[in-house]
């Protein structure tokens, strides 16, 4: 069992999270996949950046987390690029923050680590739904790995399930509820709140942002629809050819009569495959029935039903956010990653 070096970039949420579970269930990853990451560097905008090159203790990482360069380092100070050239890590797991229009900073991090021949595995969307087919061959170039599975619905393995256990069945549309935020939202307006209301209570709980446009605009779930086409369908679309629609303009009364009629009004991203050629794809509020798979999803959990030729409908339903879920997605990636090997 050979041990994987790794640099982290960012250590917000979804680095404390997989630092906690490394913690709570490194012994057992090791021997039941053979999988030993071992946390050599981390760079972080606010939280600063360390390196040792023996790696870190994750619980001492987690102690830390405030401040990162309070722990006794080989080097500090850092910024992302230089963590990347100079960590000697064998894998990055690029975790700042998402950008939907440039993809930056992301993109630049995971271009220099996959050019350097460095495992990628990262839960930003940007770089993702922005500039795949580029990264995908940069990759197989420099022979790196790249894993994106918390792109879309977290650690809930959407794409290993879309793009791998389905590929072969056929998958000729996908629809989902994709963003966990939204869902809460029209949940709490079909008990009796306004979406101002709404809005305000998802806020207050920590699901909305403070500006929530990426959430309730539809963007956030339409970057996911262009992965979804891009790794499941093999469509080359962008965030352009998503028709976005986002929940603003869903009122109370909206909401009311879709129940009197046996209906719920969800935010459905969808991607299909057109009789012409190529696919079509959506975000935008729909009602739909209670007989409807999605239907019975509430509150901040999402799904995904994917339609295929040979097995029909096949529905997977989980946590789309959250501390634990989003860096159980790192693990994904590199239990998979280390298969390739």
């Amino acid at each position: 069992m050979t041990p994987t070096r790794l640099a982290l970039i960012g250590f917000g949420t979804v680095g404390q999270g997989f630092a906690e579970i490394l913690a709570e269930r490194g012994e057992r990853l090791a021997t039941r996949h053979g999988l030993a990451p071992t946390i050599v560097a981390i760079s972080d905008f606010h939280r600063g950046s360390v390196y040792r090159e023996r790696g870190f203790d994750p619980k001492e990482l987690l102690g830390a987390a405030d401040d990162l360069e309070r722990l006794e380092a080989d080097a500090k100070g850092w910024d992302a690029l230089t963590t990347i050239r100079r960590s000697e890590a064998d894998a990055v797991a690029e975790l700042s923050f998402t950008d939907l229009t440039t993809g930056e900073p992301a993109l630049t991090h995971v271009r220099e680590a996959l050019a350097r021949g460095m495992d990628v595995v990262t839960t930003n969307k940007g770089p993702i739904a922005l500039h795949f087919a580029e990264l995908r061959a940069l990759a197989a170039e420099h022979g790196a790995g790249i894993g994106v599975e918390g792109t879309v619905m977290s650690g809930t393995p959407t794409l290993a399930l879309g793009a791998g256990l389905l590929a072969s069945a056929g998958v000729t549309r996908i629809q989902g509820i994709l963003n966990g935020t939204t869902n809460y939202i029209l949940t709490r307006m079909e008990a009796g709140l306004d979406f101002a209301s709404a809005l305000a209570e998802a806020q207050r709980e920590g699901y909305a942002e403070a500006d929530p446009s990426g959430d309730v605009d539809g963007i956030d779930a339409a970057g996911k629809v262009v992965i979804l086409a891009n790794l499941v369908m093999d469509a080359p679309i962008g965030m352009a050819d998503v028709e976005r629609r986002g929940i603003r303009e869903v009122s109370a009364a909206d909401v009311a009569a879709a129940a009197e009629a046996g209906e719920r009004w969800k935010l459905i991203g969808s991607v299909e495959r057109a009789p012409e050629g190529g696919v079509r794809a959506a975000v935008r509020p729909q009602r739909v029935p209670l007989s409807h798979p999605l239907a019975g999803i509430g509150g901040a959990t999402n799904a995904c039903t994917f339609t295929t030729d040979l097995l029909g409908d096949v529905t997977l339903v989980g946590p789309g956010a959250g501390r634990l879920a989003t860096g159980y997605a790192l693990v994904e990636d590199l239990i998979a990653l280390r298969g390739r090997r």
